[in-house]
């Protein structure tokens, strides 16, 4: 089992998702700000293999307006010894990837255009990973969508763009997870059905929205649509609920005794957990020291 928190180290004096405005975009501020990002993005990286964190989710701004039209500047060979220098300390140190494109990313819209720029989107998130020479293990992860009043018709148009649209370096990265509200892992089923790609589980999201499976078990359905040689092992989110907020919201610090039972309930089942919970490196360090107890790291 590999441990993470996604895209923002809080106790690094960097950050790896700088950016500037639209109307400030210039090829020469491009680079100085893609330059301090990658410089901090290793800088978290060797923060968290000295601490025992080998799964990050990189943050979806390593490159600022890298998927808008504004920005035709080859950054891709620019930067390309510096993604592989990365690639090769990740890969050195076995650690994980995945990316998590923002929530505009829809593929099932009936907006054209909405579903042109999510496939830009996702090309360039699939290309930051294969820069790094990373294997397809490194995964890029989405929700289902919208509904739009006909989820059968949602899903059968995802499918369709699936097949139609996506490049095969990206279909070979992408997931989808459930979400809280309209995508539960039986509507991920279908889509797993429909196209193939494996299911990243969200326990928090579960609870929020499911057909009553037992977590056990929706883990083991959710881990059953994940190819190894190809997919590697599942990666999963956790959290809990933040009291007292609306429902699905995240939890500020990690509930360890939660996390304990969660353990508990899932021995024996082999997958990686990205943490989304707001302290972030903080929750992360006391959840390794639960699994090392109960070794399971």
């Amino acid at each position: 089992m590999k441990i993470g928190y996604p895209c923002i180290n809080l106790t690094l004096d960097c950050s790896s998702s700088r950016t500037f405005r639209l109307a400030s975009y210039s090829e020469e501020r491009l680079i100085q700000t893609v330059e301090q990002n990658l410089a901090c993005l290793r800088r978290i990286l060797e923060f968290n293999v000295k601490h025992g964190l080998f799964f990050f989710r990189l943050t979806s701004d390593l490159v600022p307006f890298a998927s808008h039209a504004i920005n035709t500047y080859n950054w891709q060979e620019h930067f390309k010894m510096t993604f592989r220098r990365l690639g090769d300390y990740i890969k050195n140190n076995n650690m994980r990837i995945s990316m998590h494109p923002d929530q505009f990313v829809v593929l099932n819209s009936p907006n054209p255009e909405t579903v042109k720029n999510s496939i830009a989107e996702l090309v360039y998130q699939g290309s930051v990973l294969d820069l790094m020479g990373l294997d397809t293990t490194a995964k890029l992860q989405i929700h289902g969508g919208g509904a739009y009043g006909d989820k059968e018709s949602a899903l059968n148009r995802f499918a369709e763009v699936y097949h139609t649209m996506l490049p095969e370096a990206v279909k070979a990265r992408l997931c989808v997870e459930n979400d809280d509200r309209t995508y539960s892992l039986t509507d991920c089923l279908i889509l797993h059905e429909l196209t193939g790609m494996p299911i990243i589980f969200d326990n928090l999201h579960h609870e929020c929205v499911n057909n009553g499976e037992p977590m056990r078990e929706a883990v083991m359905l959710a881990a059953q649509t994940w190819q190894p040689e190809r997919d590697g092992v599942l990666m999963m989110d956790y959290s809990s609920q933040s009291p007292g907020e609306r429902k699905g919201k995240h939890v500020q610090n990690i509930q360890e005794q939660l996390f304990h039972d969660f353990l508990t309930e899932t021995e024996g089942l082999d997958f990686d957990v990205m943490l989304e919970i707001k302290d972030k490196e903080e929750s992360a360090h006391k959840a390794v020291a639960i699994a090392r107890a109960m070794g399971r790291l």
